[in-house]
């Protein structure tokens, strides 16, 4: 599923997850996407491991290399460290005490553990090819599916502020269209890989997509095959959430 070497004519894909090697020394971020795993960036712990605002400014350090992906809408991530470390752990316990948005809510992010190495590209590979690494993705993610489906559900049945569009008509002129104090705001946009494929409206999906980004819109695409991606399939493969001032 995941390959790291990018061929000539070769696409990413679609982002995934994160990924997280922890060492003692260090942590490498990771991006995985439906094609490929791209470094991100290497953090270096400056100090002692054991020293606690040593290891304090070395997480805060982490969230913040986390967060822009986190609001860009992936909010799947997999820590993998060595055995018989407390590294996740650690990690883990920061977050609970100091970024409760991260770890609970509608729109907490998904960590999951791994026991194993992922800072060099050689780990990463070998991580990739074990069935145990699949099968964390798929859980991670599927959780995170199931927070986003809550989060439609509640937009669905809403009679206040949420509104729901289905559109990419409708989606483009809210996220695109001219700024109006009487239109919705998007927050989120979901959909399937299936209809961002789609060959007669690709350009404008991709274009739609990066604009969002740009505006701090999060967006989020699905196997059309999973449960997030077929409920998404129920509406054509393509909602906006957006709220209302």
């Amino acid at each position: 599923m995941f390959v790291l070497k990018r061929k000539k004519g070769y696409r990413r894909g679609y982002p995934v997850a994160l990924l997280v090697g922890l060492q003692k020394d260090r942590a490498v971020l990771w991006k995985i996407f439906s094609n490929v795993v791209k470094v991100e960036k290497t953090l270096l712990l400056e100090g002692n491991r054991n020293h606690p605002k040593v290891l304090y400014n070395f997480h805060e350090s982490l969230v913040n290399t986390l967060r822009p992906t986190l609001k860009e809408g992936v909010k799947s991530v997999v820590l993998v460290s060595p055995k018989k470390t407390n590294y996740t752990q650690k990690l883990i316990k920061h977050l609970r005490g100091h970024h409760g948005w991260l770890m609970e809510g509608p729109n907490r992010a998904i960590f999951s553990e791994m026991t194993g190495s992922a800072c060099q590209t050689s780990e990463v590979v070998a991580l990739t090819k074990k069935a145990e690494f699949h099968r964390q993705i798929c859980e991670t993610t599927s959780d995170e599916a199931e927070n986003l489906l809550e989060m439609l559900e509640k937009h669905l049945n809403s009679t206040n502020k949420q509104v729901l569009f289905y559109s990419l008509e409708e989606t483009e002129e809210l996220v695109i269209g001219m700024p109006n104090q009487s239109k919705p705001s998007p927050d989120y946009i979901l959909l399937t890989d299936k209809y961002l494929s789609s060959k007669s409206k690709k350009r404008r999906i991709h274009r739609l997509l990066q604009i969002a980004q740009n505006k701090n819109v999060k967006t989020r695409i699905f196997d059309a095959e999973s449960q997030a991606g077929v409920r998404l399939s129920q509406f054509g493969g393509l909602v906006c959430l957006a709220h209302v001032e």
